[in-house]
């Protein structure tokens, strides 16, 4: 078997897996920007968006480089949101409300979003 043939099949068999997985999860709540995910279904490699409120911002260098690392928290849970190569962002700060999108990472027992799509959610609103 070739090897595009053979890691075509080995998509089809972990897509069906992950058809199976997907049905035990209960069903993710919607907000005015799409579907999220709770931080807490949140699994390692997976795609995800998720939103909540930021509880902390600092400066957190990773591997000599700067890094700008904010705690993300839904309400069942919390992830790392870590822009790389970034020592602050524009509205960035504790107690803003935002959606984020990416692959999740695990990084020292943690979960972790790296350079996310986001999307801050006007101040007041709450």
């Amino acid at each position: 078997m070739s090897t595009g043939r053979f890691r075509k099949f080995l998509d089809r068999i972990a897509a069906s897996g992950a058809q199976e997985d997907g049905d035990t999860l209960p069903q993710e709540p919607a907000d005015e920007g799409g579907a999220t995910t709770e931080i807490r279904y949140c699994q390692d490699r997976q795609i995800v968006r998720v939103s909540g409120v930021l509880r902390t911002v600092r400066m957190q260098p990773r591997a000599g480089t700067p890094a700008l690392q904010a705690e993300l928290f839904d309400g069942t849970d919390s992830l790392d949101v870590v822009w790389l190569g970034r020592r602050s962002i524009a509205g960035i700060e504790p107690g803003r409300r935002m959606s984020a999108s990416g692959r999740i990472a695990m990084s020292h027992g943690r979960r972790v979003l790296f350079n996310p799509k986001y999307e801050l959610r006007p101040t007041g609103q709450e």
